[in-house]
């Protein structure tokens, strides 16, 4: 049997010798919460600007569809939308009409995602979009 001024020694001495728990394991988790924290804004801003080369694209693709445009136009009506929307959200946009022929048109729009960490390159970003060139055709032909 374990006598009361023992059981009162025991219990002040185990709340003295907590002091500086919380300090250690917060020196401990925390680099873990800022890593996984700056991952996810990384993360939002490769998707943000994932976003941005799939808008260009698209509009790229639906001009360069119309009647009697080119994949020129296309290319042209991409570039517009980067250099309006862009910013400093996709780094390095380049803008490609590889892999259209005369009755289908594709854009390509590739660039950089910013980097959260100064001096490491951010993720490339490819986005495309593709569609049949409206022409005249004859039925039956």
């Amino acid at each position: 049997m374990v006598s009361g001024r023992l059981k009162a020694w025991w219990r002040g001495r185990r709340w003295r010798d907590d002091r500086g728990d919380a300090s250690i394991q917060m020196a401990i988790v925390f680099p873990f919460v800022l890593l996984a924290t700056m991952a996810v804004i990384q993360a939002s801003m490769w998707y943000y600007a994932r976003q941005i080369a799939l808008t260009a694209a698209r509009e790229g693709a639906t001009a360069a569809r119309s009647y009697q445009a080119t994949p020129a136009d296309g290319a042209a009506r991409a570039r517009d939308v980067l250099g309006r929307v862009a910013g400093d959200s996709l780094l390095n946009p380049g803008v490609s009409t590889a892999g259209s022929t005369a009755e289908r048109v594709r854009i390509q729009v590739t660039g950089t995602a910013q980097s959260m960490i100064p001096g490491v390159a951010g993720l490339q970003v490819s986005q495309s979009a593709s569609g049949a060139v409206e022409r005249w055709t004859i039925p039956g032909e």
